[in-house]
């Protein structure tokens, strides 16, 4: 079948679109011919391709091989006709190919036997491996970190796991290359590295490789002066770039002091500051080079009117009015770039372009041009979940309400081993044109969970803002019928009220310091939710609930390249020691739910099974199958709690590509009391996974063994899921 992926963050489902095999599908006469030449003009393709080129004397490759990595010069030679040029090009391009994977000595002649034919004798020789490297002169820097430039070239073939490389001269000298610009990037100004030279050893075919160095002085940052309109103290100008001064003095770090300069003025609204950084390599002392910085920051600008142009359903004054407030403001980069994130987040264009012009007065105009994207969807989805099964759905929505900038979606969600849901959902990204966010979201459900189904009818509306670049609060106001339709639990008491109305309102504060949320979390995330359902607000039971996450990801291994610093890396350098990153992660969960009116087994009174906490699964102790963790009924069917811990330590390493393996370990437990909580009972899992990452994050596949299994436990669980575990 074919498929396409749909994720859905919130449930953290993977979702397939899916064609069975055995479907009728009615094609035209026409188009089925046209399906027919292609097949066959493609055949024929091939067999001139075999006719026209023969290859005789390779071992050590297939010919298939061989023809994909010369598919440019062969698609020359099919397009344009045989040529001795051209042949002489193939034989080049071969001989090439044969020496990055360590044939040194390889000799490819040709023979063009008709207009129509050509021969390729390949004569391999030995496969030569790198044994050593040498560096001769490496007085300041280890031969380790010269040693990982030097084969970089070649290790971007090769796997990662592959511990001897083939000896490439091209990519001998291109390392050395590599060489030079690290030790250019650590301030020696005057290095000399030679082209290294080769020492076969034809006993064993191998080659040892010495690289001649000169490393010369090492420079520093001397004297730094400020002249012109610097506004600022001296101090507080070098506070911006006392990192760059700490290291190495480099002209890419001098070129980098105008930049850092001119973004700390603009920021305070000096729009037309012009910064020039100018050291004198030739005038150092002992190694430290003077530099002088001349600025010159002009008058504070400040924002004028706003105008827009390219929309086309969209009515301008949904843009205009994102800049109405900043009218008279000093003008801040920071302050357009936080706008023009937020409006892009609407998902409403494709291009948004914001250029300040300068006006009479020191004023900036924006000048916004925009180009919409089509805000209407709608869409199929099918796919499988390890808990929830088999799902199908559809989505119709549309992001521009009325030419409002509005979202309206309607969702129909079936699963069709447990669950059924529809849902309706509005949403308004500048409530009553502030920067608050407006949802509103009804919805309807049937979910059959293991011991017992449920009915619910709810809605929820909730207003939320960004207190800070990182930091959002919200408030949530949710009504919900909940009706157990069917349940095995027993005692019956176990299940609590069976049919109730519960409303509640509720706070949430998420503080997310990370890099790269989706891809490669970096820095903390911390959650709190609160949730009151009191009887003023017309609830059948009340109780008040909260939760506290917080996770922590460190990725090993430099961050991904930046503009700032660009220049600080060799180019060429292993993709995998810049972006390839290993990682580890740490969370921690706890939540607590307790009653506001008498506890005890009474129905009327106790926690509803649907309001309890949950654990084990796929996001939680994962040597638990999903909701598996903690009290059970008399049948085993698992009855929840009200209070929960949930600790994880994850380490992510790269495998190939996209692909990567984890290793984990997690705890938790689930108490059926809040009268007596803590970290007694804690149950534990060990295991490892396979990620494949997505640009919204990895799918996951995970075993968890539990190291200490009760008589009615399994030895682990499977997960399949998508997204983070924690």
């Amino acid at each position: 079948m074919r498929c396409r992926i749909i994720f859905t963050l919130g449930s953290m489902a993977l979702v397939f679109q899916l064609t069975a095999r055995g479907a009728v599908d009615v094609v035209r006469p026409e188009k089925r011919q046209k399906a027919q030449r292609a097949v066959a003009k493609e055949k024929e393709k091939r067999a001139k391709q075999t006719s026209i080129i023969e290859f005789r004397g390779e071992q050590a490759f297939k010919d298939k091989e061989l023809r994909t990595a010369l598919k440019e010069e062969i698609t020359t030679i099919e397009d344009f006709g045989l040529s001795p040029a051209r042949a002489d090009d193939l034989a080049f391009f071969l001989e090439v190919f044969y020496r990055k994977h360590g044939y040194t000595k390889v000799d490819v002649h040709y023979v063009v036997e008709s207009s129509s034919r050509l021969r390729l004798d390949i004569a391999e020789g030995p496969r030569f491996m790198l044994r050593t490297v040498i560096f001769d002169g490496n007085t300041h820097e280890p031969a380790e970190k010269l040693f990982d430039y030097m084969v970089g070239p070649t290790r971007e073939r090769y796997s990662k796991l592959e511990k001897r490389l083939p000896f490439v001269a091209a990519d001998m000298e291109e390392g050395a290359h590599l060489v030079q610009r690290f030790y250019l990037a650590e301030g020696f100004l005057d290095v000399a590295v030679d082209p290294p030279r080769s020492k076969f050893q034809a006993q064993n075919n191998e080659v040892d490789v010495v690289v001649p160095i000169h490393e010369g002085r090492q420079y520093f940052f001397g004297r730094i002066s400020f002249s012109g309109q610097i506004i600022y103290d001296v101090q507080t100008l070098r506070g911006q770039i006392i990192d760059l001064l700490q290291r190495p003095y480099t002209d890419a770090r001098v070129e980098d002091i105008p930049r850092r300069l001119q973004a700390y003025f603009k920021a305070r609204g000096y729009y037309d500051v012009e910064v020039e950084a100018n050291g004198a390599p030739e005038d150092a002392v002992n190694g430290r080079v003077p530099v002088e910085i001349a600025i010159s920051a002009g008058p504070v600008y400040r924002f004028d009117g706003v105008t827009v142009s390219g929309l086309q359903r969209l009515h301008p004054s949904f843009v205009t009015k994102r800049f109405t407030r900043l009218r008279g403001k000093t003008y801040s980069p920071d302050v357009l770039d936080e706008r023009f994130r937020t409006l892009m987040k609407t998902g409403l264009y494709n291009l948004l372009q914001i250029k300040p012009v300068p006006v009479d007065g020191n004023l900036l105009r924006l000048d916004i041009s925009a180009e919409q994207a089509k805000s209407k969807e709608f869409g199929f989805w099918g796919g499988f979940d390890t808990y929830e099964g088999a799902l199908a759905g559809v989505q119709v929505g549309d992001r521009d309400l009325f030419g409002t900038g509005r979202a309206g979606s309607a969702t129909i969600e079936e699963v069709s081993q447990r669950s059924y849901r529809a849902e309706i959902l509005y949403e308004d990204p500048f409530f009553l044109d502030t920067d608050f966010v407006f949802k509103a979201r009804a919805y309807a459900l049937t979910f059959d969970y293991d011991g017992y189904s449920k009915f619910e009818l709810g809605g929820r509306l909730e207003l939320s803002r960004k207190i800070t670049k990182y930091d959002e609060a919200a408030l949530i106001l949710a009504v919900r019928h909940v009706k157990i339709t069917d349940s095995q639990i027993k005692p019956d008491f176990l299940l609590g009220p069976t049919g109730y109305l519960v409303n509640t309102i509720g706070l949430t504060n998420t503080l997310d310091l990370r890099e790269s949320p989706y891809v490669t979390p970096r820095g903390f995330l911390i959650n709190n939710t609160l949730d009151l359902a009191p009887k003023a607000l017309g609830s059948d039971i009340e109780y008040v609930r909260g939760t506290m996450r917080v996770g922590y990801y460190l990725p090993f291994g430099p961050k991904p390249l930046t503009p700032g610093v660009v220049e600080e890396q060799p180019r060429g350098t292993p993709v995998q020691r810049w972006f390839r990153q290993s990682s580890i992660a740490f969370g921690a969960r706890v939540g607590i739910i307790h009653s506001l009116t008498t506890s005890g087994t009474d129905e009327a009174t106790a926690i509803p099974i649907d309001e309890r906490f949950f654990n084990g699964g796929a996001t939680t102790v994962r040597s638990f199958g999903e909701r598996e963790l903690g009290p059970h009924d008399n049948h085993g069917h698992p009855v929840g709690g009200e209070f929960f811990t949930v600790f994880n330590v994850e380490y992510t390493f790269p495998i190939l590509g996209e692909l990567q393996g984890a290793i984990f370990t997690d705890a938790g437990n689930l108490l059926p009391t809040s009268e007596d909580i803590g970290l007694n009972d804690m149950r534990y899992a060990i295991g490892a996974g396979l990620r494949y990452k997505l640009p919204v994050g990895p799918i996951r596949l995970d075993y968890g063994i539990n190291p200490d299994p009760r008589p009615d436990e399994d030895f682990g669980a499977f997960h399949f899921s998508f997204g983070f575990a924690f």
